[in-house]
């Protein structure tokens, strides 16, 4: 049973930045479907004598992302070279961050309060993409250097997650907070945002079957799996329980696990060897001699965490503090154009019933269908004067309402108050738009109250 193990993972994640230009070149970064090798120059291409310059629009995002992340940021940083050979890397090293990254140390909390620790989150180049093709029934393998340059940053976690729901919910919290700063798009599919998950097993009994695998301590065993690439949310989830539950069938019959790289086959469910697993000695660090080391001011800092956007928790517990639902809320914090068109239609209207409005955009898409928070409001005035129902017709539409959503009335009588929106929402549904918003909340209410 994999009961008998603790799951230990760790997380790397890369996020392309959206800059215009390259992060040591003034070639464009767009690299998106764009002609292969079209966008290069001597820097990206790694040829002799070129040098390097720092994008200070890609420096200022990583601030940015370490403050909303409560990163400690360093006043000084630096950068350095990764020696390793692959041919999308033209320079055989990789310029990134080792010992002095710009930012270390932060928190984040999940929605069932655990709090995960960030390792260090730093600055680096994107290397080429390998295309794999078949030309004249022969498989060949061609090199586009578009990519090569493009600012990335990398955030690494401590191993403190459990299992596959909280990676999945802490890469989709990374994606909403990271597009709301507008320093990309952390889309996954188009490999804006890549993940790579450390993963190992720790057996919890006194006397587990394989000797071989010594633990470090109770926290750590001695080796991880690093599960790369993971590029698509409908199977990131996917990838990861099947990589547990294959090291839990080694463990369990006495093999070792191997410490390695391994992709994952999505048409077949399972993870596959990539190539053995690197440890940091095997890149022989050392400070990059083309570029100085980057200094900051307490008044940069500043400036920068000033320039902060309101970010996506902020922007939900704005939303439940003016009665919007939770689920609507949730998914309305996500996207900062929604979010923004339902606090127009409160600033229009500061009457109005928002959750009302929140469940309209949600359900029904009201604001791509009216466009404009003043023509949804219009529409909401002219619904509540020209489409009334009788006293007769509220009270049976109510009951209707009250005995299909269940869930929701239990909700509001077990402290709950925003359900009233929710069912609201639902006798507007029924009803087809008839009906006065406000009036409705306040007989449901009262009903509820009653407990009738």
């Amino acid at each position: 049973m994999q009961k008998d193990f603790k799951t230990i993972i760790g997380l790397e994640v890369h996020i392309e930045q959206s800059t215009k230009t390259k992060m040591f070149c003034a070639c464009p970064a767009d690299h998106f479907r764009t002609s292969p090798n079209s966008q290069v120059c001597p820097v990206c291409l790694g040829l002799p004598g070129a040098l390097p310059f720092a994008n200070k629009e890609a420096i200022d995002n990583i601030i940015k992302f370490g403050l909303a992340m409560g990163c400690t940021i360093n006043l000084e940083a630096k950068f350095d070279r990764k020696h390793y050979f692959y041919p999308d890397l033209p320079k055989s090293y990789q310029i990134t961050q080792y010992d002095m990254p710009f930012c270390k140390r932060g928190v984040w909390t999940n929605s069932k309060g655990k709090t995960i620790h960030i390792t260090r989150i730093h600055l680096e180049e994107d290397t080429g993409k390998l295309l794999h093709k078949t030309v004249n029934g022969e498989s060949v393998s061609f090199i586009d250097f578009n990519r090569s340059g493009v600012p990335l940053i990398e955030l690494v976690t401590e191993p403190e997650f459990a299992d596959s729901l909280e990676v999945v919910e802490f890469i989709k919290e990374i994606q909403k907070l990271v597009r709301s700063l507008g320093i990309s798009s952390a889309d996954m599919e188009k490999g804006s945002m890549r993940l790579e998950a450390n993963i190992s097993l720790l057996y919890q009994k006194a006397n587990p079957p394989n000797r071989r695998v010594k633990v470090k301590s109770q926290k750590l065993p001695d080796y991880k799996v690093e599960l790369k690439n993971i590029n698509s949310f409908r199977f990131l989830a996917s990838a990861i329980d099947s990589e547990i539950a294959r090291q839990a069938i080694l463990l369990r019959t006495g093999d070792r696990v191997l410490q390695e790289t391994r992709g994952f086959d999505a048409k077949h469910g399972k993870t596959f060897s990539q190539r053995s697993k690197e440890e940091a000695k095997d890149y022989r660090y050392f400070p990059e001699p083309d570029l100085p080391p980057i200094r900051l001011s307490q008044k940069d800092i500043t400036a920068l965490r000033q320039s902060l956007p309101e970010l996506p928790s902020q922007m939900y517990t704005s939303l439940l503090s003016l009665g919007v639902p939770e689920k609507a809320a949730k998914l309305l914090s996500a996207n900062k154009t929604r979010y923004l068109f339902l606090r127009e239609v409160r600033k229009l209207d500061s009457r109005v019933d928002l959750a009302l409005v929140a469940n309209l955009m949600v359900n029904k898409n009201a604001d791509v269908k009216f466009g404009s928070p003043k023509k949804l409001l219009e529409s909401l005035t002219s619904m509540s004067q020209k489409l009334k129902f009788d006293t007769g017709q509220t009270a049976k539409v109510v009951d209707e309402v009250l005995s299909e959503n269940p869930k929701a009335v239990a909700d509001f009588r077990g402290g709950k108050a925003n359900a009233v929106g929710y069912l609201v929402g639902k006798f507007m549904q029924k009803s087809r738009g008839r009906g006065d918003p406000k009036a409705i909340s306040k007989i449901i209410s009262a009903k509820l109250a009653n407990n009738d």
